[in-house]
């Protein structure tokens, strides 16, 4: 199993490329970046520059405010200053976000939009690569038009862009196996819902497509409620706690609600979001929802317990210990390096 971390942009180029560095020579195989208060492709190019090893990616970038050549552009020349390290990692957000946020029409359904997003970007790369005339035309996106001055041609022993795709409902999970090379999965998440409802999707849709689903990377994003001492891990508990809540009062995901019978109990921190009684939610995830949930686990334990929850089931895990809050900076970085003892015992155990 390969071995991830996403990291959120610091406050200083220095500070980000000393980041990076460490994780790089701690052996972690990908480094990524969330849209998460910050742009997802800018600090890129410093992890590009200062690891030498990792992959580096969008974990994940949203698609719809960006068209599909202006992330064609950003990721291809990525590619090319990584040495061919880059992974496009995309996902569409919800439509409240998208609408009041990115100021983005939403499309009705987006799962096609999607589908037509990703198809127009491979339509861009190859031509990138190729210099073959373009001729992508969608109902939503069309790429017919290039010429040598706005091509960036192609680059030395690289042929294209590895997409991944978030997915939480079963739409763009049979996506992911048609089109893309892996599936980011959502944090709230479990080993029954992957199993049960994600895996079978993505079998489809890589049947549907001829493809074999050994060569789509499962690459979960499990919550972590660990510490190195009691008092870090009762934090990390009520932490994590508090960012469930937040994730399970978002309607987009209350399929992984209803598929553990928590319908109502999502219900009800759907409400209690829209009367901005935020204080109000953590109290209702219960200890054995947390259990669900997380990754639960003293971190020298975390080996064993991801081998026993994920193995077999996914091919990648991201390390995240918290939300991207600037007050936990100084926490997350702590937790990453502790990880670094145990990273080998991770990738041998899954």
């Amino acid at each position: 199993m390969k071995v991830e971390a996403t990291i959120t942009a610091p406050e200083t180029i220095e500070e980000l490329a000393r980041h990076a560095r460490e994780l790089d020579e701690m052996g972690y195989d990908s480094i990524l970046v969330p849209e998460a208060g910050h742009d997802p492709f800018l600090p890129q190019m410093i992890l590009a520059e200062h690891t030498r090893r990792a992959r580096i990616g969008t974990g994940v970038a949203i698609s719809f405010p960006r068209s599909p050549f202006v992330t064609a552009q950003m990721a291809w020349d990525l590619q090319r200053f990584s040495g061919g390290r880059f992974v496009l990692g995309l996902g569409t957000q919800v439509k409240g976000h998208n609408v009041r946020r990115y100021s983005t029409a939403w499309p009705s359904p987006p799962g096609p939009r999607l589908r037509e997003y990703v198809q127009c970007l491979k339509a861009i790369f190859h031509n990138f690569n190729t210099g073959e005339e373009p001729n992508f035309r969608g109902e939503h996106y069309q790429y017919t038009l290039s010429t040598p001055f706005f091509n960036p041609g192609p680059i030395a022993g690289v042929e294209t862009v590895p997409i991944y795709l978030a997915a939480v409902n079963t739409y763009n999970c049979r996506l992911a196996g048609e089109l893309a090379d892996g599936i980011r999965m959502h944090p709230l998440n479990t080993p029954s819902y992957l199993k049960e409802v994600i895996r079978p999707a993505v079998a489809k849709g890589a049947e549907a497509a001829g493809r074999d689903i050994a060569d789509i990377d499962f690459a979960v994003n499990p919550f972590f409620v660990t510490g190195s001492t009691e008092q870090e891990f009762a934090a990390s508990r009520e932490l994590i706690r508090k960012h469930i809540s937040y994730y399970a009062a978002t309607r987009t995901y209350s399929a992984v609600m209803e598929h553990h019978g928590w319908a109502e109990l999502g219900a009800e921190l759907v409400r209690l979001s829209q009367a901005n009684r935020w204080d109000d939610m953590p109290a209702l995830i219960s200890d054995e929802m947390l259990e669900t949930l997380a990754i639960v686990a003293m971190i020298d334990d975390l080996p064993a317990k991801l081998a026993q929850r994920y193995g077999g089931i996914a091919t990648s895990v991201n390390i995240v210990f918290g939300p991207p809050y600037p007050e936990l900076q100084e926490r997350q970085r702590r937790m990453f390096a502790s990880m670094g003892p145990v990273m080998a015992g991770l990738k041998q155990v899954i």
